[in-house]
C-alpha cells in the first residue's frame, strides 16, 4: 500500500510538474525546505539520551563519509536515471536521496511494521501510507522522476522490517524510539537546510547513524545495570 501510493501520488505530482511556471517551483522548493526543517527539530527534540544522540551523529557521519554513502546512492540513482533513458539531471538523485530518507526515516516507519509484523494490524501503515502518497505529489513537482524511485526503498525495508518484525520489537521502547527519531530528525533537518540552499549537506553520509544509535543505546542500558 505504501509503495503504490507513493508511485501514484509521485506520477500525480509529475503531471502537475509541467505546467507549474519556474518561481512557482521555486517557492514550493522553499517551503519544502521550511517544513522539512521544522520537522526535523520536532523528531529531534525527542532525544532521550543527549550523549547517545551525539556520538551518534559523530560517528555515524565519519563512517558515512569514509564509505562515501550519499556519493553511492547518487551514482545508483544516476546509473538506473541512464539505464531509463530519462533526460532528467541534477533533481534525479536528489530526489531518490531525500523522498526515500524521509519516507523511511521516522517512529511511524518502525512502529507501523512492527505492529503490522507481530499483530497484524496495518492500521498505522495505511496512515503513513496516505501521508506518504500526499507528499510524494508535492515532491514530485519540485523534484522529478527521482521520488518515484523512492518506492522501491519504501518496498524493501518496510518489507524487510515487517518480515522480520518479531526481532526488532524492542525498537518500540521508549528509550530507543526516541532516541532513534531524534538522530533521523537531525538528518532530516540536514536535508532541509540542503532543500533552503543555506549549505550543500551531505545528509545521506550521517546514515550509519541510525544504526549506531541502537547500538549505543543497548549499551548504555548495560552500563548503568
Amino acid at each position: 500500500m505504501n509503495t503504490v501510493l507513493v508511485i501514484i501520488g509521485g506520477c500525480t505530482g509529475l503531471l502537475f510538474r509541467k505546467g507549474i511556471p519556474e518561481k512557482i517551483k521555486r517557492i514550493i522548493m522553499t517551503g519544502l525546505g521550511l517544513f522539512t526543517c521544522i520537522l526535523g527539530i520536532k523528531m529531534g527534540l525527542e532525544m532521550q539520551q543527549v550523549l547517545v544522540v551525539v556520538l551518534s551523529i559523530v560517528a555515524g557521519g565519519a563512517i558515512g563519509q569514509v564509505l562515501r554513502i550519499e556519493e553511492n546512492i547518487k551514482a545508483l540513482g544516476e546509473r538506473i536515471r541512464v539505464l531509463m533513458r530519462l533526460h532528467e539531471e541534477g533533481s534525479f538523485s536528489e530526489g531518490f536521496v531525500f523522498s526515500s530518507l524521509l519516507f523511511c526515516v521516522g517512529p511511524m516507519t518502525i512502529l507501523g511494521c512492527i505492529q503490522a509484523g507481530v499483530e497484524g494490524d496495518p492500521e498505522l501503515l495505511f496512515i503513513k501510507s496516505i501521508m506518504d502518497g500526499v507528499s510524494a505529489i508535492i515532491l514530485a513537482s519540485a523534484l522529478g522522476m527521482g521520488v518515484l524511485l523512492s518506492a522501491v526503498t519504501v518496498l524493501i525495508l518496510q518489507g524487510t522490517l515487517v518480515l522480520l518484525a518479531q526481532q526488532f520489537t524492542f525498537l518500540t521502547q521508549s528509550l530507543y524510539i526516541g532516541d532513534f527519531t531524534s538522530v533521523g530528525g537531525i538528518i532530516i533537518f540536514g536535508i532541509g537546510i540542503k532543500l533552503l540552499g543555506i549549505k550543500k549537506l551531505k545528509a545521506g553520509n550521517f546514515l550509519p547513524a541510525l544504526v549506531l544509535v541502537v547500538l549505543f543505546t543497548f549499551l548504555a542500558t548495560l552500563i548503568r545495570t
